[in-house]
């Protein structure tokens, strides 16, 4: 804990990106760590001396990776006494020696390299990736190395990790918020703003956005205080706020496509 706090001081001092790698191949679901064909479908130490440890394995689905500063390797699942090997957390540079990426796309990355506009464009110059990392005796610091071996805590952090960043799906109502907007926009333009069927469905779109956004913010409002400083919001209602994310959006994108109707898809580029 002591060395993790020593780092964050320097992150936050040097205003720094950390990329959070917790995601592992897996490989056979139905196996732990250490009962797969292949040892390095989980991140694990390999190696270790004086000056630190080795870690090799891969990290899965590494979004903004590439373009962060830091990465912090995590534990993925449940870990037992036979898996403490793969009971790492640790901070590496994102360019350090004997890291590997595997570049993915994104759904709408064309959107930047086409039309020389700037509309609709997210942050152009350093837009976002996907990529598969692959840790081949990477070296880790003793003071980077704040899990080794330590399994009964695997769970714990995967659970508290899980908590915040469910929490955090909230941001994905502002992009509804951009789609009910132009919804009611075209139902302007086609002249039907008042017809009932227009007015309940954009009415539908706000309540399912707001019922995402609802439960974001209450989870962080039934926060709570924890022995080392840093509050935890409530598990329950980020787990909620998660699966509303997983249904919502994809309501509120076929009632925008309703009302906007055949003009939409077939508008000119």
């Amino acid at each position: 804990h002591k060395r993790f706090l020593e780092f964050v001081k320097m992150i936050q001092k040097e205003n720094l990106v950390i990329g959070g790698a917790m995601t592992d191949p897996k490989g056979d679901r139905s196996k732990g760590p250490s009962e797969q064909d292949d040892r390095d479908l989980f991140t694990r130490i390999v190696d270790s001396d004086e000056k630190g440890v080795y870690v090799s394995g891969a990290k899965a689905h590494q979004t903004g990776c590439i373009n962060s500063h830091w990465i912090i390797l995590m534990p993925t699942i449940r870990l037992t006494q036979n898996d403490k090997e793969y009971a790492i957390v640790g901070a590496i540079p994102a360019d350090v020696k004997g890291l590997t990426y595997i570049y993915g796309r994104q759904s709408c990355d064309t959107r930047v390299m086409g039309g020389g506009g700037d509309i609709d464009l997210g942050n152009a110059k350093f837009g976002g990736q996907e990529a598969m990392m692959i840790l081949d005796r990477v070296f880790i610091p003793w003071d980077k190395l704040f899990m080794n071996g330590e399994f009964e805590f695997a769970s714990m952090l995967v659970e508290r990790f899980t908590c915040y960043h469910r929490r955090s799906y909230v941001c994905k109502t502002g992009l509804g918020d951009v789609l009910i907007g132009a919804a009611a926009t075209i139902a302007d333009y086609n002249g039907v703003p008042n017809v009932s069927h227009i007015k309940d469905k954009i009415i539908e779109m706000t309540h399912l956005n707001e019922t995402i956004f609802a439960a974001g913010i209450a989870s962080s409002h039934q926060g709570h205080k924890m022995k080392s400083g840093v509050y935890l919001n409530d598990d329950m209602l980020a787990q909620v706020c998660k699966h509303n994310v997983t249904r919502f959006p994809y309501e509120i994108s076929r009632l925008a496509q309703d009302i906007a109707g055949g003009l939409m898809v077939t508008l000119p580029s």
